[in-house]
């Protein structure tokens, strides 16, 4: 992988696994928003915790550049699953966040989406 490259996808990697961290004191303290939100999705609290463990566990997978193309897989299954909850139960504004949340999941998504496509063209160019 060329430097340019593989500075791409730890900037993308590093992001987003960023995000996911920060997001856990939420989850891990039962913080009211965080129960609110999972509350409405009717898996309060085991699968706000269970949420936690698996988004700590990716963001490990992510900073790592040898397991950083699993992290980014198991992000975007993350992602897509928060996405869609906004559009289909939470709303894209959730307790007057702004609209907050819901970007910070399109951020990790666009962005583990760059960690793949970096590590799939490094793959198709080292054959």
């Amino acid at each position: 992988m060329n430097k340019k490259r593989y500075y791409i996808e730890r900037f993308a990697a590093i992001i987003a696994a960023v995000i996911l961290l920060q997001t856990l004191y939420f989850k891990f303290t039962g913080h009211p928003d965080s129960v609110s939100i999972f509350t409405k999705m009717g898996v309060e609290p085991y699968g706000r915790i269970a949420l936690g463990v698996l988004e700590l566990i990716t963001a490990g997978l992510l900073l790592l550049p040898k397991t950083s193309y699993l992290g980014a897989v198991l992000s975007l299954g993350i992602m897509s699953g928060a996405i869609f909850s906004h559009f289909l139960i939470l709303g894209i504004q959730v307790n007057n966040d702004g609209g907050t949340l819901f970007i910070l999941a399109v951020i990790v998504f666009i962005f583990s989406l760059i960690v793949i496509k970096t590590r799939n063209n490094y793959s198709e160019t080292s054959k």
